[in-house]
């Protein structure tokens, strides 16, 4: 792959990348502005050439190689704001933005990708520009592997349902309480539970990216047989740039808040089903598993059983399915890298910024395995999806709207109600 040339679009500083991509935002070594693609490297009898030391103006080449804006892609452009042509390199066109006509830059975005390109609206050093270039290329979904995933999921998860459940039967068995003792219900309804709260988290997400015209994948469940829940959760993944920071937002939020929504029937459900005994009566053993709390699942246990305190509840299966979507809740809200939470803050601050709080948000991670040490791996992963970075938004010039302000706030209170510090820990 040929080295790009990037130019600073505050200082003019230049130098070679090893990139390709259109804008590296805050990347600029001197002045910490933007820089943008302005040439390539050529390659002459096996040679590397630079062109770091030449003008960025239209190559000599005969006028065929020579990139430009097409006339009705630029006439297009017109007709949503008042610009001023800035400089080009053949890949990314970059205009002054005078006067914005169109202030749904999503109307701007579908526009324009009918025509085969897509544009960036920001805001640097008091001007408003906009970076116009060709549209990705968006592959077709593998229609069938979605639904191999998702019938694994369903054969691994009733696999840890049914073990669960037989650990439940023998908890009645030795207390001689009564309940359904039918493990192979209760394995169903256990994978219904899991299934039905990673299923509406992911289709939330699917949703709010149709509205706001970004493509994306089905959801892909991923097995994990031999688990405690037979799951690792699902993914999709977004295809196209999101356009703006309302719909960052939106897709950030909407799937947890979906999956939330589910979980909190779920683990009322499963909380009443739960065996509830006092200290005295439990013996005392080794090896046990105890699932850590937060403040809304002591909430419900209080609504709920309203037992003291000091009593132990031996979870139901199904309370086990609502405790874990409340679990994956919380992680997917940490506001870091690609995470649902990172997506939501990166529509209030630079990428910059949100690169600091990653790394910040994954070594105070890692210091937290000595509570449980499976926040040593967290923040591993974090650090590795975080390297990476988060555009953010094509559009960083209008505004975020009052009620994705309030959706934010919302997601924080979530975040703070399902926080859960140590979520299992073994004696």
């Amino acid at each position: 792959m040929p080295r790009g040339i990037y130019e600073c679009l505050n200082c003019g500083y230049r130098e070679e990348r090893d990139s390709r991509e259109p804008l590296l935002e805050g990347s600029c070594p001197r002045c910490g502005g933007d820089m943008i693609l302005v040439g390539y490297v050529e390659e002459k009898a096996g040679e590397a050439v630079s062109q770091l030391s030449k003008p960025v103006q239209p190559s000599p080449a005969p006028e065929r190689e020579v990139p430009h804006l097409p006339p009705e892609v630029e006439s297009k452009l017109r007709t949503f704001y008042n610009l001023r042509f800035a400089g080009f390199d053949g890949r990314v066109f970059v205009f002054e933005v005078d006067e914005i006509l169109e202030s749904n830059f999503e109307v701007v975005l579908s526009e324009m990708e009918k025509l085969g390109y897509w544009c960036a609206l920001k805001k640097r050093h008091g001007k408003v520009l906009l970076l116009v270039f060709p549209a990705g290329e968006v592959k077709p979904d593998n229609r069938w592997l979605p639904w191999v995933f998702l019938l694994a999921t369903l054969v691994t998860t009733f696999f840890s349902g049914y073990l669960l459940a037989l650990n439940y039967i023998g908890v009645l068995d030795y207390y001689n309480l009564p309940g359904m003792r039918n493990p192979y219900l209760i394995a169903l309804s256990f994978s219904a539970s899991v299934m039905a709260i990673l299923g509406t988290h992911e289709l939330g997400h699917k949703i709010a990216a149709a509205y706001h015209g970004v493509r994306a994948t089905m959801p892909y469940f991923i097995p994990f047989p031999f688990s405690l829940i037979g799951t690792l959760g699902a993914v999709i993944r977004v295809k196209s740039p999101l356009p703006t920071r309302n719909a960052a937002i939106d897709l950030g939020a909407s799937g947890p808040i979906a999956g939330f929504l589910v979980a909190l029937p779920v683990t009322a459900i499963g909380l009443k089903l739960s065996v509830v005994v006092p200290p005295e009566m439990v013996p005392a053993t080794e090896g046990g598993v105890y699932f850590g709390t937060n403040l809304l699942f002591e909430l419900m246990t209080k609504a709920v059983l309203g037992i003291p305190e000091d009593y132990v509840i031996f979870l139901h299966p199904i309370a086990m399915a609502g405790w874990v979507g409340l679990l994956v809740t919380f992680l997917n809200l940490i506001p870091v890298a690609q995470l649902d939470g990172g997506h939501i803050l990166r529509a209030f601050i630079s990428e910059r910024a949100h690169r600091i709080v990653t790394y910040a948000a994954a070594f105070i991670l890692i210091g937290m395995s000595y509570l449980w040490s499976g926040w040593f791996i967290w923040g591993l992963l974090v650090l590795f999806i975080g390297s990476a970075g988060n555009p953010g938004a094509l559009d960083e010039v209008s505004p975020i709207s009052r009620t994705r302000i309030l959706l934010a706030v919302l997601v924080a209170v979530i975040f703070v109600l399902t926080a859960t510090p140590v979520p299992i820990w073994t004696t």
